[in-house]
C-alpha cells in the first residue's frame, strides 16, 4: 500500500465492519509472515489444551487469557513498528535500531512474565 490510505475512500472513515476486516487482515498478515508470531500461536494452542486438560479455574483462565492477549498484542505492535521503520528508511540508522530493538524488547519482557506466571499456574496442577 502506498502512503495514501485508500481504505476509507476519499477520506471517509471505514465502516465498523470494514475496521474489523482491516484488523483481521493485520493479524493474519503477522501470523503468516512473522516467525515469532507462529511460535506464540503454537504456545497458545499448547497452553489452551493443557489448561483444558488440567481444568484451570475461572480465575486462572482469566489470567492466562490476559497474558496471551498481552503477548499477541505486543507482537502485533512490534511488527507494526518494524514495518513503519522499514517504510521510512531502508538504510541503517541508530534511531531505527533503537525503535526496533525496544519494540522487540517489550515483547520479550512480556513473554518472560507470561512464562513465569504460566509456570506458577500450571505447575501445581501438573506436579504432585
Amino acid at each position: 500500500m502506498d502512503s495514501q490510505d485508500k481504505r476509507g475512500g476519499g477520506g471517509k472513515k471505514p465502516t465498523l465492519v470494514g475496521s474489523f476486516g482491516h484488523a483481521f487482515q493485520g493479524i493474519f498478515y503477522v501470523l503468516s509472515s512473522e516467525r515469532n508470531m507462529k511460535i506464540h500461536a503454537c504456545a497458545l494452542i499448547i497452553v489452551v489444551i493443557t489448561g483444558l486438560y488440567v481444568h484451570l479455574s475461572q480465575v486462572e483462565w482469566c489470567i492466562i487469557l490476559i497474558l496471551i492477549g498481552a503477548v499477541i498484542s505486543l507482537e502485533l505492535v512490534n511488527t507494526a513498528i518494524e514495518k513503519t521503520v522499514d517504510l521510512i528508511t531502508d538504510r541503517y540508522h541508530p534511531l531505527a535500531k533503537i525503535a526496533k530493538d525496544a519494540a522487540a524488547g517489550a515483547v520479550l519482557v512480556m513473554t518472560i512474565i507470561a512464562i513465569v506466571i504460566g509456570c506458577m499456574i500450571f505447575l501445581p496442577h501438573i506436579l504432585p
